[in-house]
C-alpha cells in the first residue's frame, strides 16, 4: 500500500502526452502475435497491464519486446500458430487483457491456465467463458466462473451468431478473435454500441469485418474467419481519452488553469465524458492532427470553467464507462445537482467503481446517493471540504480521480494506495506534479 496526498493547488498549466491507449494497446499486442512476421508498435502504453499481455503472447510463443526507444517488436506466429506455454498465464489486473486472450486461445489446440491479482480473480468471466464454449472450447473455471481458468481450444473452432445480453467491448473482441480461426462468418449483435476500436484493427490487419447499424440503434458486427492477418509493418498507438480525462478536467477545476493533452485518440465511442463536460459549461477545444490506428487523433485544450450539474442518460454510458469517477468530481465541484444513470457495469470493473465513488464523495464531504445503478451528486458550486480518506480497493481510476479532487478541496485528500495507478498511467503523480499539482506521500 503507498498512500498518496493531494493538496490544493494554485494552478495548473502546460502541455503534455497522454499515455498510450490502453484498449488499443492491448489489441495492438494480440493482433501482431497473430500475424506472420514482426510487427513494430510506438506508443505503446507501458503499464502493468500491457506489459502482462506481452508477457502472455511471449509465453505463448509470439516474442514481444521494447527497446531503449520504446519502440515495441512483435514476432507473430499466424492466427492459431501459438504454442502451449510452461507455466500459468498471470494478467495481474487485466481484465481486457485476460478476457480478450481467453478469445485468443479458443482457436488453438492447446491448453492453458490464466489467473490474475486478487481484483481480476473477482471478476466474472462466464459472460465470455459462456459463448466461447459454444465455439467448441472448454473452460475449467473457479467458483463463479472466475480467474484462474483452464482453457482447452480446438483446431476448427465453430463461427457464433451471439447477440450480446450486455453491451461490452471486452466481450465482442473476444469473440471476434475467436472467429478468427472459425471457417465461415462470425456475427455479434449489440444493443448499444460500443468502442469499436477491435473492428478497426482487424481491418488495418487485413480482416474482413462489416458493421451494420440495427433498426434498434444498435450494430451487427460480421467476421469472416480464416483469413491471413497481415501485419501493418509499423503502428503508432494513439492517447488514451480515459487517462487524459484526469489532466484536463483538473485543469477546468483549479482556477486560472490551461492545459493541453496532445494526441489523443478521439474515437466518437470514447467521447462521452467530453460531451458531458461540455454540457457542463467546460472549455474544452479540440484540434485535429491526424490519424493512428484507425482513429482520429487531436490536441485537447482545457481551460478553467466554472461548471454547472448534468443528468448523463443511460445510453451514454457505453462511450464513457471508465470516465465516470472522475465525471463524479467534475460534478462535486459544479452548482446544482448532477445524475447519472445506466451505470449497473461499473458494479464489476476493477472494483464497485458505483460504491467506491459513492463512498469516496461522501468521505470528502460532498452529499451523494447512489443505488443499483444511478448516482446522484450535490455539487459544491465551489471546492468541497475534503478532509477524507479514500479506500481505492485497487482501483486506479479511482486513485487518480479523487487525487485529482484534493487539488481543488479545503482540506488535502488521501489515498489509501497509489500504487495501483501504475496499471494504466505510469508516472501520473510525477507528470501532475511537471504542470503544478500538489501530489505527493502524505
Amino acid at each position: 500500500m503507498q498512500p498518496l496526498q493531494s493538496t490544493a493547488t494554485a494552478t495548473l498549466g502546460g502541455d503534455i502526452v497522454a499515455p498510450g491507449d490502453k484498449s488499443i494497446s492491448h489489441r495492438a499486442l494480440l493482433l501482431s502475435a497473430l500475424t506472420v512476421g514482426q510487427t513494430e508498435i510506438d506508443g505503446l502504453l507501458t503499464a502493468e497491464d500491457t506489459l502482462a499481455t506481452a508477457a502472455a503472447i511471449s509465453a505463448l510463443g509470439a516474442p514481444a519486446s521494447y527497446d531503449e526507444a520504446g519502440r515495441w517488436h512483435v514476432t507473430g506466429v499466424g492466427v492459431g500458430g501459438l504454442s502451449a506455454p510452461e507455466g500459468v498465464l498471470d494478467l495481474g489486473n487485466s481484465g481486457t487483457g485476460a478476457r480478450l486472450l481467453l478469445g485468443v486461445l479458443v482457436g488453438h489446440p492447446l491448453s492453458a491456465v490464466l489467473t490474475g491479482d486478487d481484483s481480476l480473480r473477482s471478476r466474472p468471466m462466464a459472460r465470455v467463458t459462456e459463448p466461447l464454449s459454444r465455439m467448441g472450447a472448454r473452460f475449467v473455471c473457479a467458483d463463479g466462473g472466475r480467474l484462474p481458468i483452464t482453457v482447452t481450444g480446438t483446431a476448427d473452432p465453430l463461427a457464433l451468431d451471439y447477440r450480446l445480453p450486455v453491451p461490452s467491448a471486452q466481450v465482442k473482441s473476444a469473440l471476434l478473435l475467436a472467429g478468427l480461426s472459425a471457417a465461415g462468418q462470425t456475427t455479434i449483435i449489440e444493443s448499444k454500441p460500443t468502442r469499436d476500436h477491435s473492428e478497426r484493427m482487424l481491418r488495418l490487419f487485413g480482416a474482413n469485418v462489416s458493421s451494420e447499424t440495427e433498426a434498434d440503434g444498435g450494430k451487427r458486427i460480421t467476421l469472416e474467419g480464416q483469413p491471413e492477418l497481415v501485419s501493418p509493418g509499423s503502428l503508432t498507438v494513439p492517447g488514451d481519452p480515459s487517462s487524459a480525462a484526469f489532466p484536463l478536467v483538473a485543469a477546468l477545476l483549479v482556477p486560472g488553469s490551461r492545459v493541453t493533452v496532445g494526441g489523443v485518440c478521439i474515437n466518437a465511442l470514447r467521447t462521452g465524458l467530453y460531451e458531458s463536460l461540455s454540457e457542463m459549461g467546460a472549455t474544452l477545444e479540440f484540434a485535429l492532427t491526424g490519424e493512428a490506428c484507425g482513429d482520429s487523433v487531436a490536441d485537447l485544450h482545457a481551460s478553467a470553467s466554472a461548471l454547472r450539474s448534468v443528468t448523463v442518460p443511460a445510453e451514454r454510458a457505453p462511450r464513457m464507462i471508465d470516465e465516470y469517477p472522475i465525471l463524479a468530481v467534475a460534478a462535486a465541484c459544479a452548482s446544482g445537482t448532477s445524475r447519472f444513470e445506466g451505470l449497473d457495469e461499473l458494479r464489476v470493473k476493477e472494483s464497485d467503481r458505483l460504491a467506491a465513488i459513492t463512498d469516496g464523495l461522501a468521505a470528502n464531504g460532498v452529499t451523494v446517493e447512489g443505488d443499483a445503478d444511478s448516482l446522484t451528486i450535490m455539487g459544491a458550486g465551489g471546492p468541497p471540504p475534503g478532509g477524507g480518506t479514500v479506500v481505492t480497493h485497487g482501483d486506479h481510476r479511482i486513485a487518480m480521480a479523487f487525487l485529482v479532487l484534493g487539488l481543488v478541496t479545503r482540506r488535502p485528500v488521501i489515498v489509501d494506495d497509489g500504487s495501483t495507478i501504475a496499471t494504466s498511467f505510469p508516472g501520473f503523480a510525477e507528470l501532475m506534479g511537471g504542470l503544478g499539482a500538489c501530489i505527493a506521500r502524505p
